[in-house]
């Protein structure tokens, strides 16, 4: 494609169609998510705040994942169009909200964690190597980050069939880790017995403290949506994928809950020594527990299954939001080059370098500013997802309004549940608005304004002005967005076109 051309048909983008099943799909949504990464960084964090009902609050903090899940099942059956929660919010609520909350706030809180994730596979590959002085080098570990951004950028580059046949090899890695490490916790003496308190929903003592755990167990479910946007390339694209959605998030409930269950088992929850309330161990607890566990080898073999898990899930994400932006720009929402795809490997080929090159400036920025912005970043992860997955879950609702009618079925897992998670993702919104306001909330701040804040609201409110100019350039999708999306995805009969 030229410069000059015009964008192609939404329902042929160039993607090579009928290219992973459903177990390549559900491997591309659980790497994403990098288990491995996510149960160590959040654990200890999640314990820090709620003591022995961790597993309670990451049960809990799944409810809203669930019923978010079954809104984009339904609604990739109905539009399954790469662009997933852009196309979705466009033709349920117009032009600006799919550009906003559907487009670029997915687009920006991919590219955050996807900075994070390089510099913490590079920090740990690095200690795992041995190289400890290299691992404690902030400009070692942003040169290696940068390597490995390169190196997944390239293989995203080739084709999602290679991206899935890699993710296979880390994926069981992270799982076979976690499976070990908790049969080994659980069978060490003095392990103590699993107590059914620990998953109680009614024993927490306060709203605040609930509420801060289970935001930070959005994150650590964050990312299982990203298979969605390889629907147009999945076999039977219209059930495929929302199956895949289903199962992947179920996996991870099971997966959390066994190693929270199986850590607090093992260390228990106190302040001292191995305990998850000491907080040397809340900032990494895979790290600190496996080698007490499994012994120095097996242990830094999980430490292996971290730093693979945080690279799995940058090689998903390259591939997700570059899909993102292929819609937008076959829609009319951004420049057509973002439309452009290899002839040889169907894949978006300047977007998957643009955000590889995007990504490693923004980790290179945020480390100039302070290395603890990373950090910070994470945490200002939660309001992004609460906001665009809110939204989602409304658009579904809104979308089926008309159709609930027909059955139970369609009340329930087209309208109650969908809305119920969007009402749950707002009130998470609204909570993490509220404690991010505290200049203390995180490790940094500028003018007295908390880091996390900035990079959470201020991603928000910069896209908002950002969307401002792009009605200067795009008026025609603002102008028709909803009409056009809705005869280019979907037919009159409510059957996805083909191709």
């Amino acid at each position: 494609m030229t410069a000059n051309a015009g964008p192609p048909s939404p329902r042929g983008k160039g993607l090579r169609s009928d290219s992973v099943g459903l177990l390549a799909t559900v491997a591309l949504g659980l790497a994403s998510v990098a288990p491995a990464y996510s149960i160590a960084v959040t654990l200890g964090l999640v314990t820090l705040t709620v003591g022995e009902l961790a597993p309670a609050a990451l049960l809990l903090g799944f409810v809203p994942v669930l019923l978010t899940a079954f809104a984009f099942r339904e609604l990739n059956r109905r539009m399954p169009d790469c662009g997933t929660t852009f196309v979705w919010n466009t033709r349920a609520f117009g032009p600006a909200t799919g550009w906003l909350a559907g487009g670029w706030t997915l687009v920006i809180a991919t590219v955050i964690v996807m900075a994070t994730l390089a510099q913490v596979g590079a920090a740990t590959l690095l200690a795992v190597l041995g190289l400890d002085a290299a691992a404690g080098s902030t400009l070692v570990v942003t040169a290696v980050a940068v390597l490995l951004i390169a190196l997944v950028t390239t293989v995203a580059y080739r084709g999602v069939q290679l991206a899935a046949h890699v993710q296979y090899a880390m994926l069981g890695l992270q799982l076979l880790a976690l499976l070990g490490f908790g049969v080994a916790a659980f069978a060490r003496d003095g392990a103590a017995t699993p107590s059914l308190s620990w998953i109680d929903p009614f024993a927490f003592e306060g709203l605040g403290s609930f509420a801060e755990a289970v935001l930070l167990c959005l994150f650590i479910y964050w990312g299982w949506d990203a298979l969605i946007t390889f629907n147009e390339e999945t076999v039977d694209s219209g059930h495929t994928p929302g199956r895949a959605a289903v199962v992947a998030t179920l996996v991870l409930v099971v997966t959390y809950v066994f190693t929270a269950f199986a850590a607090i088992s093992f260390a228990g929850t106190g302040g001292a020594g191995l305990g998850l309330g000491n907080e040397e161990t809340a900032a990494d607890a895979l790290g600190r527990l496996a080698p007490a566990v499994l012994g120095d080898t097996l242990g830094r073999a999980v430490a292996l299954a971290v730093a693979v898990s945080a690279v799995g899930a940058l090689l998903t994400g390259t591939g997700a939001v570059s899909r993102t932006t292929l819609s937008m720009s076959a829609h009319g929402a951004l420049p057509p080059a973002f439309a452009r795809t290899h002839p040889r490997f169907r894949t978006p080929a300047f977007g998957t370098v643009f955000f590889g090159i995007a990504t490693a400036l923004l980790l290179v920025l945020l480390t100039l500013v302070s290395p603890d912005f990373l950090g910070d970043a994470v945490l200002s992860m939660g309001l992004l997802i609460a906001f665009y997955y809110g939204i989602t879950g409304f658009a579904c609702a809104w979308h089926f309004r008309r159709e609930m009618r027909n059955s139970r079925r369609d009340l329930l897992i087209k309208g109650v549940l969908p809305a119920a998670g969007g009402l749950m993702m707002l009130g998470a919104f609204v909570r993490s608005v509220y404690d991010m306001l505290d200049p203390g909330y995180g490790s940094t701040s500028v003018g007295g304004v908390g880091g996390v804040f900035l990079l959470g609201v201020g991603s928000i409110l910069l896209g908002a002005v950002v969307m401002l100019l792009a009605r200067v350039r795009f008026r025609r999708f603002f102008r028709d967005g909803r009409a056009s999306v809705a005869a280019l995805s979907v037919p009159e009969n409510g059957s996805p076109r083909s191709g």
